[in-house]
This record gives C-alpha cells, structure tokens and sequence, in this order.
C-alpha cells in the first residue's frame, strides 16, 4: 500500500456516556492518520471523544473523489453506515493491524 493514496475512513469509539461514535475523513496518508488518531495527537473530535478505531477504508484516486465521498457519507444515517462497515468487517476488528 502506497502510503500517499487518498483515502475515505471510518473510525469508531465509545463516548463516555457509552454511545457509539463514528468519525468520517479523508486523509492523503491512512496509516499517518490513523496513527495520530490513536495516540491522540491531533486536538479534536477523535481526540476530545476518545475515536481510536479504523473500522472501514477505501481508496480512492484523487481527493475530490474522497471529498465527494466522505461528503456523502456524512449525510448517511446510522443504520447505513453500520451496513457499510459491517460488509466489509463484522467483527468491528480494529483495522490498524492491517496498515502496520
């Protein structure tokens, strides 16, 4: 995996009051990322609401393809977004293992 090819993600987390949370994005570099996601580096929503998971990703070949995107899926109800992760990952693994 090319570490420069734009990507549209998925990460999830537990907020405190135990309410599943998901955090939509584009990045030009998905380990770099998903890194500073994790290690809570970059101040934020991910950081402020604990959103350490990747739980879906797909590739695209430039970023206005990943804007339009990541665009439509933030418009996308919960249950649609479950379906989407759940397609491709049922477990809900954290998909990091797989970048490092």
């Amino acid at each position: 995996m090319d570490d420069f090819e734009t990507a549209s993600r998925l990460h999830h987390g537990q907020s405190r009051a135990r309410h599943p949370l998901r955090y939509v994005g584009v990045t030009g570099n998905l380990r770099l990322r998903t890194w500073e996601h994790r290690d809570g580096v970059v101040e934020g929503f991910t950081k402020r609401y604990n959103v350490k998971h990747l739980v879906w990703f797909e590739f695209h070949p430039d970023f206005p393809s990943a804007i339009t995107r990541e665009t439509q899926l933030k418009k996308w109800n919960r249950a649609w977004k479950l379906e989407l992760i759940e397609g491709s990952n049922p477990q809900w693994r954290d998909l990091w293992e797989d970048l490092t």
